[in-house]
């Protein structure tokens, strides 16, 4: 049987990096590759009920062991990863009692401690890392691993008492869509847990508001010899779109509570050009502040040049989570207790960014956020730290321990 670590990296090897904007559900064909794996790996741990359906979505129930009645609680992680970098090919490499220094993670390619100080918390620590050149997935297939592991570890161990569990690892999650489709009848429970954060004493229960905007210029190409009046040049349109939003609102001038918008995306030509932003904030309110803001530069424009030639599409994605634990804090405390009987002190901060945790919540199943011991997501320097995915096994055993035994 596989170790958490032969897990994670096996998984790594399947590129599941999601589509933005895609029609269909997975956005990407080897979701489903990575998903009939996971089916395979959950029907050999004993895991009852396990299916893949139609939307790539993997489920599966274990049946508690225990007369009393307790709650039904889920675990989810997604299968996805971002395409903010390649995820094609990932050269997974373990160093063990990494010495806290720079990394070469190949000839000229280093991480280093200047630019990732969080890299000397790792000091003595078994670490993951990739090549440089593409993401690693920790984020969030160590959070795979780590349940995985936990149901290895309740088959193992039947003298750990729990109620009925249910498990379901998700589609497209980096492009927000994918939560959408979730089968509620199959992942029936009172709450859940998605393990997709960071720091193992980390435990997150408010997200960001998020909304996205495509921006489409129509222009009008001409020869630049005899474009005088006539040439409306849709790259450079676009680019006084981006210049009319509020500087001080994009993500690298922008921390804690305050919110952003990103331009992921840029393409275009003199004929057509397009942007492709996420706009987030916790506060709702101002999230709608953000989207009129592109409204009115998109009508601003449209009125300078006397026709529609930005073509707008705000779309809502996710809201935050917080307000649906006002009277469900039992739920963060059992979280809160499993990190201190690890030895850890919690730390609940809001999330700047977004889990499958928030649409959940807003269709009535709470489901707050766990860490997984990755680092700097998202990128070519992506790090896992495999003492702390190890330590996320144990604080996911004692949350179900909680659980159980919660009155």
């Amino acid at each position: 049987m596989k170790d958490i670590v032969e897990r994670f990296i096996s998984y790594t090897r399947i590129d599941t990096t999601s589509v933005d904007d895609s029609a269909v559900c997975p956005s990407s064909p080897n979701q489903f590759i990575l998903a009939h794996q996971l089916e395979e790996e959950l029907k050999e741990l004993g895991v009852q009920d396990v299916k893949v359906d139609d939307k790539c979505f993997v489920y599966g129930f274990i049946p508690g062991n225990i007369d009393k009645k307790t709650d039904t609680v889920g675990f989810l992680a997604h299968m996805d990863t971002s395409n903010a970098a390649s995820g094609e090919n990932v050269k997974a490499r373990i160093i063990e009692n990494y010495d806290g220094k720079d990394i070469e993670l190949s000839e000229g390619i280093w991480s280093r401690v200047s630019d990732y100080p969080q890299l000397e918390k790792l000091k003595g620590k078994d670490i993951i890392v990739t090549d440089g050149k593409t993401l690693l997935g920790a984020d969030d297939k160590a959070g795979i691993a780590i349940i995985m592991d936990t149901i290895s570890e309740l088959a193992k161990h039947p003298e750990y008492k729990h109620g009925d569990l249910r498990v379901c690892f998700t589609p497209d999650e980096e492009t927000g869509s994918g939560i959408k489709n979730i089968d509620l009848n199959e992942f029936r429970c009172e709450y859940a847990f998605t393990v997709d954060g960071g720091d193992v004493n980390g435990i997150t229960y408010e997200t960001f508001n998020a909304a996205s905007a495509h921006v489409i210029i129509h222009g009008n190409s001409i020869h630049p010899g005899s474009a005088k009046g006539k040439m409306i040049n849709a790259s450079q349109v676009l680019m006084d779109f981006h210049a009319m939003l509020p500087v001080n609102e994009r993500p690298e001038f922008t921390e804690k509570r305050e919110g952003f918008n990103h331009l992921v995306e840029m393409k275009g030509t003199c004929e057509t050009a397009e942007g492709l932003y996420i706009i987030r904030n916790h506060d709702l309110n101002k999230l709608e502040e953000q989207k009129k803001q592109f409204e009115y530069i998109a009508d601003h424009i449209n009125k300078m040049y006397g026709k529609e030639i930005v073509e707008l599409h705000l779309r809502d994605a996710y809201r935050n989570m917080r307000e649906a634990f006002n009277d469900k804090m039992y739920i963060i405390e059992a979280a809160c207790k499993a990190i201190e009987d690890a030895g850890y002190s919690p730390v609940s901060e809001p999330m700047r960014g977004g889990t499958d945790g928030a649409e959940l919540t807003v269709r009535g199943v709470p489901t707050p956020n766990l860490g997984t011991g990755g680092l700097f997501c998202h990128g070519n320097h992506e790090v896992l730290c495999i003492d702390d995915m190890k330590e996320m096994v144990k604080i996911t055993l004692n949350l179900i321990k909680n659980i159980t035994e919660r009155e």
